[in-house]
């Protein structure tokens, strides 16, 4: 039989179900301590003061959002080149949704066109309460330049770090939040690390932090400190819900993946940046182009974006078709936002985003996971090398 080799894939360890299997034969399988030591991993790794887990990277969005008191009227810009929850998060709080066009040299929102686009609509009296950047493959924004128009702007900025856990930017930690409000990770199962399903919030503001536990949990506290009707603090067994939320609590069988996932995490991405040295070398003589790393940027290499120059769509299509006829599975990620029917029927101007336009004709996303091997490889660029002569 010959092997399919997917595009992405999950790597289990007997590491990782002995993690899990431990806390199915304890105590707590939900809202115990082993959730509460992911969190505090993940602070630590990145160097947070502060880290709140969830049941999934959008939750981590919606919650962020609200946290920072997004309302209806309130407007929201993203990267035009993302998946839907970028936007679908300031959408589900009744804010506006804008997009922002990417660089073609790292996929990630312009800061050009940001800066411009921040310029007119301060005149027209129209800025963005929040602005969603997103690491796109796991390559850092220019987060110091972001940060800097957030100063002159006074926006508040979420970072969308959903492929980025183990980046940096400038020796800090993508999580970190330096240059930003909050960030948000995602552990879906074929991420950098996963929980199965997860996500998490980091930031360095308390209050940020306190009303995001209480988001993540229906908007209920048993904080004495926090209730609204005092006198009840008497009883025991009191709680109140201050806030109108959902269940958004990650299990302690997923945080325990989890933990044992993050043990490896630098280790794991130092094998993906072996792959990717060995794509390039395979691809070198190619049309083929891959990402360049400048020495400020670590890439957790989630993602690995090549660009080809596709006579159009129907040309990609055709190349998908001849590559997974040969049991390579390659994908598009992503379908710029504003093409979906929820968000066309907004009318966005497909004129704004020519950068946006060009990627999503050209680019494509080679196999990337730990089970990819050498041999995987020059079976691929091979492949690839044949269609395009």
């Amino acid at each position: 039989m010959i092997k399919k080799i997917p595009y992405s894939r999950q790597t289990i360890s007997k590491d990782d179900i002995s993690s899990v299997s431990k806390v199915l034969n304890s105590t707590f399988i939900s809202r115990g301590p082993i959730n509460e030591e992911f969190e505090n991993r993940i602070r630590n790794y990145v160097k947070s003061k502060f880290c709140v887990t969830t049941n999934s990277a959008t939750s981590s969005l919606f919650i962020a959002c609200k946290a920072l008191n997004l309302k209806k009227g309130d407007i929201v810009w993203t990267s035009a080149n993302s998946f839907a929850s970028s936007a679908n998060c300031a959408v589900l709080c009744g804010a506006k949704i804008d997009f922002i066009d990417i660089n073609l040299e790292n996929y990630n929102i312009s800061i050009e066109k940001l800066e411009q686009k921040l310029k007119l609509a301060s005149k027209k009296g129209k800025l963005p309460k929040i602005i969603i950047p997103v690491h796109y493959a796991g390559f850092p924004c220019d987060m110091e330049k972001i940060f800097k128009l957030k100063k002159k702007y006074k926006f508040k900025i979420i970072e969308d770090a959903s492929h980025a856990i183990g980046s940096s930017y400038k020796n800090f930690k993508v999580g970190s939040s330096k240059h930003s409000d909050l960030t948000v990770f995602s552990f879906q199962a074929v991420k950098v690390i996963t929980t199965g399903e997860g996500g998490s919030i980091t930031t360095n503001n308390k209050n940020f932090y306190e009303k995001i536990k209480l988001l993540r949990q229906h908007g209920i506290t048993k904080d004495k400190k926090n209730f609204k009707i005092k006198k009840n603090s008497f009883y025991p067994w009191y709680y109140e819900q201050i806030d109108l939320s959902f269940n958004f609590i990650l299990p302690d069988i997923n945080a325990a993946l989890g933990l044992s996932q993050l043990r490896k995490l630098n280790q794991n991405i130092k094998k993906r940046e072996k792959l990717v040295k060995y794509y390039r070398q395979k691809l070198s003589k190619s049309k083929i182009k891959l990402l360049d790393f400048p020495k400020h940027i670590k890439s957790s290499h989630h993602l690995l974006p090549a660009m080809y120059n596709f006579k159009s769509l129907k040309d990609k299509a055709n190349f998908f078709r001849f590559m997974s006829k040969n049991n390579i599975f390659l994908q598009v990620l992503y379908i710029p936002i504003y093409k979906h029917p929820f968000y066309k029927k907004m009318k966005f101007d497909e004129k704004n985003f020519v950068n946006t336009e060009t990627f999503y004709k050209n680019a494509f996303s080679l196999p990337m996971h730990l089970q990819i091997t050498k041999k995987d490889i020059d079976i691929i660029c091979s492949k690839i090398n044949n269609w395009i002569q």
